[in-house]
């Protein structure tokens, strides 16, 4: 077991507040027991100094996913040990004495311990898992597992469960302008898990935008593929480029092109469905994140305009949790059989159980309500990144749209790997752009940061913008 508590603001009187970093690991007494020895260590090593303020319990609770009374008996052991005080009205604080009575043993040695994770976390990719709705995805489950047929708990289906297929089809004809078949849809390990399958069953070379993630590009070069670049812009990929690489297939993230985040043009739209239409190509839509458009509707997508030339692929991995290693395919009609080839005759990576709960939690509304309440959620964080910019570092540019869950920083040219080295001096991870960038692609490289403002817990949130602004190159 090993949880990681990010940096508190908690509050504390007089409006002062402290961060507070810990990394639990495997021992005796559970959780309760990491977090004891967590906070030990942190106060053996200085990092928790006398008279720091602890976070309530409440917000060290909810980071770490326990229940309060977890936290407030850890407290209470530390402090009948004369680690810690509490009074009212003051909180919980760290002693003044540096040991505890009567500590005179010599200590045991330690093993030694992994690298410390940085105490900011703004890398793109993960959504701010503080945020799951366990109290609707509990009662989901509930009722899934009481409404599962016996044969829900024998060998799963390549396809999926017929419940989840229908309930995704159902949402994205509703939510995403997709032409959705149950027969047409097979349920995947997210969207690495189609790009595995789809991988056996394409051939020679994919056309892929000039950015994007490399994890994407490396499983299709292990599959045998081939991959070229097609430039990107403001309004997304130029595919007019896609006849000249010589592709068959094309990967493309028309909704939010990622990372550098421009919607792909309605012309580059219909231009991409007419050479697909005319050269019998495909298009593979990633739309990773098509729900979180904040200026205004989330764009519909490309597979609306031709089912037959596009696989769409979406997940519950920024809308949810990538914990749960669910998405989907929604195939033309002439790839299912060959997909479900390469599958195998049952269902190996995702779990049928979570599979109904999912189907639960989409049919009864609850999926819907927890992407509108993370909408604003995301939309909350995104414009607190954007203020603190314009008051502390006017000079640094938030490219591409209002949307997803990561924005794009536009750096003075030669400037992105100081950046991130500074960052890792305030203690936080960041990504610059380059990294995303295919090794193949023309054209002079952008500096930019990569930064994932869904990530943080909400109460570190604030604490890793200043860690931000603190790394970003001053303005001339």
């Amino acid at each position: 077991m090993e949880s990681q508590v990010n940096p508190a603001k908690s509050p504390s009187v007089g409006g002062a507040g402290s961060d507070l970093h810990l990394e639990l690991s495997d021992g005796p007494g559970g959780r309760r027991g990491a977090l004891i020895r967590a906070l030990r260590e942190a106060v053996r090593a200085g990092r928790l100094t006398p008279g720091t303020r602890l976070p309530p319990y409440r917000v060290l609770a909810a980071d770490l996913g326990v229940a309060r009374n977890t936290v407030a008996e850890a407290y209470a052991e530390l402090v009948a040990e004369g680690w810690l005080t509490a009074r009212q009205g003051s909180g919980t604080r760290v002693a003044h004495r540096a040991e505890p009575p009567g500590n005179g043993r010599p200590r045991r040695p330690t093993t030694p311990s992994r690298p410390r994770r940085p105490a900011y976390d703004l890398v793109q990719g993960t959504p701010d898992a503080s945020a799951f709705p366990r109290t609707a995805w509990l009662a989901s489950a509930r009722r899934a597992l009481s409404a599962a047929p016996n044969e829900a708990f024998g060998p799963g289906d390549p396809r999926g469960r017929a419940e989840l297929r229908h309930a995704v089809a159902e949402y994205l004809g509703r939510a995403r302008g997709v032409r959705a078949d149950p027969e047409r849809i097979v349920v995947c390990s997210g969207f690495a898990g189609a790009l595995r399958l789809l991988g056996q069953v394409l051939e020679g070379t994919i056309a892929v935008e000039s950015y994007g993630l490399g994890f994407h590009r490396s499983l299709l070069t292990a599959a045998g593929l081939t991959t070229a670049t097609l430039p990107i812009d403001e309004h997304g990929a130029r595919v007019e480029h896609v006849a000249a690489t010589g592709a068959r297939t094309v990967l493309l993230t028309p909704a939010h092109q990622f990372p550098t985040g421009g919607p792909l043009h309605p012309r580059r739209r219909a231009a991409l469905i007419d050479w697909a239409c005319a050269q019998g190509g495909l298009v593979l839509e990633d739309d990773y994140d098509g729900e979180f458009r904040y200026d205004r509707q989330p764009v519909g997508a490309v597979q609306g305009l031709d089912p037959e030339r596009v696989v769409y692929i979406g997940s519950v991995s920024k809308s949810l949790s990538p914990a749960l290693r669910l998405g989907w395919m929604v195939l033309p009609g002439h790839l299912v059989d060959a997909v479900l080839a390469v599958k195998g005759e049952r269902e190996s990576w995702a779990s049928a159980l979570e599979q109904l709960t999912l189907a639960d939690f989409i049919a009864s509304g609850s999926y819907d309500r927890h992407v509108r309440r993370m909408r604003r959620h995301y939309r909350r964080r995104r414009d607190r990144l954007v203020a603190a910019l314009a008051e502390r570092a006017p000079h640094v540019r938030v490219t591409g749209i209002a949307a997803g869950l990561h924005a794009v920083l536009g750096l003075p040219e030669g400037t992105e790997r100081t950046v991130v080295q500074a960052a890792a001096w305030q203690g936080l991870a960041v990504e610059g752009l380059g990294l995303y960038r295919h090794g193949e692609a023309t054209g002079v490289p952008d500096d930019g940061l990569v930064v994932g403002y869904g990530t943080p817990a909400d109460h570190a949130f604030a604490g890793a913008l200043d860690a931000l602004c603190e790394a970003l190159p001053p303005g001339l």
